[in-house]
């Protein structure tokens, strides 16, 4: 955990100085909190990808704060700033060590290029470590190397995978993995998804699709739907993520390729805007980089206090 702990503080640090750490320079440098400081301050987090919406949502209630505890020291308003921030985040409950129910169907799905595969394939390393027995799905039949490249993994983790040929029925190996993690007792079972068809509507309704079939084995499946979201594409990933939200009800998020991308601050808009917990952040392509997300260590990454008192 504390080698994950100093892979995040990395991975945020082009955002930290180029969002958090100048929100910090513009705070020490005036003498009182007045229009023009929060409208600086506005304009950083924009910039820094947070997004519109959500920046003048948490200045709000960064103002309202203000005005009712009548605050006029501006080194205040770091700390202000810094608490509405983490309140942006939902609460996050991710069952690994005892799950409801056996098998635990996870449908994990993200457009191509998201790190999707990668994120499975650690998830299960994840559940692995905790005794679980994995069977993955290899649903995602529209292409040949995501078959390939789940086989691949499942060899190294010495986890059960259910696949069929390229282009079949991914309902159909949804169905049959389901049903072979119920006949060999499996803890888990975690299916891939197709991230890209010929158009969105056929993308979505094929996910539809595949929910059905599940819940015909197991009408309470899936148990969680996840969404995998390229941490490097900023508020771009805000209109990626809405229409899986729609489709398919997602439960929660997997956040990818966090470390060294200069776009951190899209995580709090994309908490804010979707109002879905962000369960999992990957940082590296080791299979121990994925662990679950902590609002609190993550706002600490870009909020590190010696930031406001050593430009003071």
């Amino acid at each position: 955990m504390a080698a994950f702990l100093d892979k995040l503080r990395k991975g945020l640090a082009r955002t930290k100085s180029q969002v958090f750490d100048r929100i910090s320079r513009v705070i020490v440098a005036r003498s009182r909190i007045d229009d023009e400081l929060l409208e600086e301050i506005e304009e950083i987090l924009i910039s820094g990808d947070v997004g519109v919406e959500t920046t003048l949502a948490i200045l709000e209630r960064v103002q309202q704060r203000v005005k009712k505890e009548r605050y006029e020291d501006p080194r205040e308003l770091f700390r202000i700033l810094k608490e509405e921030i983490i309140r942006i985040f939902p609460p996050v409950n991710v069952p690994e060590e005892t799950l409801p129910a056996k098998p635990f169907v996870i449908l994990v799905v993200g457009v191509n290029g998201t790190g999707k595969t990668t994120s499975i394939a650690k998830l299960a390393h994840r559940f692995q470590q905790r005794g679980k027995r994995v069977v993955l799905g290899a649903a995602d039949t529209f292409r040949a190397a995501a078959i390939e490249q789940l086989e691949v993994w499942a060899r190294r983790l010495g986890a059960d995978i259910v696949k069929h040929q390229s282009g079949a029925d991914p309902g159909a190996v949804a169905y049959d993995t389901v049903q072979a993690a119920i006949a060999r007792n499996a803890d888990v079972a975690i299916l891939d998804t197709a991230g890209r068809l010929h158009t969105k509507v056929n993308l979505m309704e094929e996910l539809k699709k595949i929910k059905r079939v599940i819940q015909k084995v197991l009408p309470e499946a899936p148990h969680q739907v996840l969404l995998v979201l390229d941490g490097t594409v900023g508020q771009n990933a805000l209109n990626q993520a809405r229409n899986f939200v729609d489709a398919v009800g997602v439960t929660g998020i997997i956040l990818t390729k966090l470390d060294g991308t200069a776009k951190g601050g899209s995580v709090i808009g994309i908490a804010h805007q979707l109002g879905i917990p962000i369960h999992y952040v990957g940082l590296g392509e080791q299979m121990e980089d994925l662990e679950v997300f902590d609002p609190q260590t993550f706002v600490d990454g870009l909020f590190e206090t010696e930031s406001i008192t050593e430009n003071s």
